[in-house]
């Protein structure tokens, strides 16, 4: 039976869902102040640094609770009467009673110290040294010690770089703290995540990151002089340009690009291949098919977790999101795709708040196995005793003669089997279409946000663009794991960029939203920048002419091709500007590289019986697909 209490909460907790985040500023805090006690507090450090902390306790708790803790670099964006407006984030727990505590990171904005991107962990034979996890660590021992009626448990999350502080919060954990959910955080910064994909630099995304984060203790918005920054980076010409015109050797990150253009100890040391080794508490890894930032990094952290597992302490949920998209909304669309139901909301209510219930609260049960996916294209939700299923096999689709694309190889033997393209850097293919406006606009919603849900028709006429695709599909062909592109390719150059992109085509007729009619989905998209083919750590030039192979990993969905589409495949070498232009030419820095470094150049993509190029995707078996 619901206790009188706990109705009050549900009440409480629904006008702040109501009221976040359209609510207006008089009605924000009066709930917030309505259901908490708010206590500000800088907390010591050992190495006597303090952090600034915000301490939410509800009024008239009946019992000792449990703390929900996040950190963050950005802020905790109080109200007019100081509350944090990220308890809106929590409102589908705060039913269930917890002592929330937010608190800046070092450095940033009330928190005192040094301010490090992605500070490394720290040597645990210097007892003097300290990181991200041991500031978690000494804030957990404070509060379980200084805040009253609490029942010493604690459980830690966050996105983004708030996930990359869970993580590091888990590595070695304070003994009070029971359950992590690391969510969207990055697993690696070269091969996959925020600033390089494969060791090609995420150009606008590394400028107006590291600015903003790096130019004061607060969020700080470049100030662009025109609003297609597609146009203003193109202006900017060498890569170089950025620091000699406006970087001057004053942020740090950028410096660290610069210095580190290739996978050395700097990079490795902060990779989540080098930190991890097993699950110390159980967490929760949260990830979005379309993350536009890190999609990379919860799957790449939930299969390091896995291999060494014994005490199934490891779980994955990944859904129909952009970056962080699960964290508020209903999620029943993302661009002008629909899923058909409530996703965002159903993670929070029957997922996340009752995973930190059963850790925290000795509450009900575990609310998945250990796998749950939304599979896109059938709208459902797929739950798997592992992910990539073991029973998943693995098909290639091939790329044939007039655009064609087959699960059928290739049969010419003709040295002419192959397509070809001149990839420009002076007129590099945009990421999505034009006008590109800046990352993170403060004052309309921004295209980068659903760019990964975007249409692609707006390059099919490009002739710097290759599209393959099968005939309308006589049955669905379901998509459950791994997808890899391998290419053989030839370029006049001596390096290149290659960008594969696979995609669901609609229908042509599509009664069931006219809109989608001929929509082309992207499923899943990488860039592989060609001198590391061999290694991230030594690049090397291409041999000019010389047809080579590329494996690209393209990593993994949950997908329904659905009976009557299509699946097409493209293939271009710019993704201008989230990717910064290869020179074509092989410099030993492109950071460095000058004007007279970029050049055009002849790609072909090869599809004979010899060289035949394809996309492996991961297929389950047509009754597998149906009981799930």
């Amino acid at each position: 039976m619901v206790s009188m209490r706990r109705l009050q909460f549900l009440l409480a907790a629904t006008l702040l869902l109501f009221f976040q985040p359209q609510g207006t500023a008089q009605q924000q805090p009066f709930e917030f102040s309505r259901l908490f006690d708010r206590t500000e507090v800088m907390i010591p450090t050992r190495d006597g640094t303090k952090l600034h902390t915000e301490i939410y306790t509800p009024k008239n708790a009946g019992e000792p609770l449990p703390f929900i803790f996040e950190r963050t670099p950005y802020g905790l964006n109080d109200d007019e009467k100081g509350y944090s407006r990220k308890l809106g984030r929590y409102a589908e727990m705060v039913p269930d009673g917890y002592i929330f505590v937010f608190q800046d990171s070092r450095g940033r904005c009330g928190s005192e110290g040094k301010s490090v991107m992605q500070r490394p962990v720290r040597d645990p034979k210097d007892p003097k040294a300290i990181d991200e996890g041991t500031d978690t660590y000494d804030t957990i021992d404070w509060l379980v010690k200084n805040v009253p009626h609490n029942n010493g448990r604690v459980g830690l999350l966050g996105i983004s770089y708030g996930g990359w502080l869970t993580v590091m919060g888990m590595l070695d954990p304070h003994p009070a703290l029971k359950a992590v959910s690391e969510q969207a955080s990055p697993a690696d910064m070269f091969l996959g995540d925020d600033f390089h994909h494969h060791g090609a630099f995420r150009l606008s995304y590394g400028f107006e990151y590291s600015t903003m984060m790096e130019t004061d203790k607060t969020n700080f918005s470049f100030q662009f002089d025109r609003f297609d920054t597609y146009d203003w980076y193109l202006r900017l010409g060498a890569l170089s340009n950025s620091n000699k015109n406006y970087i001057h050797g004053m942020r740090p990150t950028w410096n660290d690009f610069v210095a580190h253009p290739n996978y050395d100890s700097f990079w490795q040391r902060q990779a989540m291949p080098f930190i991890l080794t097993r699950p110390r508490v159980p967490n929760l890894n949260v990830a979005g098919w379309w993350d536009q930032e890190d999609f990379y990094g919860p799957m790449k952290i939930y299969e390091l977790l896995e291999k060494n597992d014994p005490d199934h302490l490891n779980y994955l949920v990944a859904g129909p999101w952009n970056h962080g998209g699960w964290s508020h909304g209903t999620g029943q669309s993302l661009g002008p795709i629909p899923f058909g139901s409530d996703t965002a909301l159903y993670l929070r209510q029957k997922i996340e708040a009752p995973w930190f219930a059963y850790w925290l609260k000795n509450r009900d049960s575990l609310p998945l196995k250990e796998a749950l996916l939304f599979q896109t294209g059938s709208d459902t939700w797929v739950q798997f005793d592992s992910w990539p299923p073991r029973n998943a096999q693995m098909r290639s689709l091939y790329f044939r003669e007039d655009g064609n694309l087959s699960f059928d190889a290739p049969t010419s033997d003709s040295a002419q089997a192959f397509d070809s393209y001149i990839s420009d850097p002076a007129h590099p293919v945009p990421y999505r279409d034009r006008p590109i406006d800046m990352t993170y606009p403060a004052d309309h919603p921004g295209g980068w946000y659903t760019w990964l849900v975007q249409d692609q028709r707006f390059v099919d006429n490009r002739p710097d663009v290759l599209s393959w695709q099968t005939a309308e599909l006589k049955e669905d062909v379901t998509l459950a794991g791994q997808v890899t592109a391998k290419l053989f390719a030839s370029t006049t150059g001596s390096d290149s960029d290659w960008i594969v992109k696979l995609i669901d085509v609609y229908p042509e007729k599509f009664p069931e939203d006219w809109k989608l009619s001929g929509y082309e989905l992207m499923i899943a998209g990488e860039v592989f920048r060609g001198r590391f083919r061999n290694s991230f750590e030594k690049p090397e030039p291409l041999t000019p002419g010389v047809i080579t192979p590329f494996t690209i990993d393209l990593h993994t969905a949950s997908h329904v091709f659905k009976k009557g589409h299509r699946i097409m495949v493209q293939v271009q070498s710019t993704w201008f500007p989230v990717i910064d232009r290869n020179p074509q030419k092989f410099v030993p820095n492109i950071f460095e590289a000058k004007e007279s470094d970029y050049h055009k150049a002849t790609q072909r993509i090869y599809r004979s019986k010899r060289f035949p190029s394809s996309v492996e995707i991961s297929v389950l078996p047509s009754a597998v697909a149906a009981a799930n």
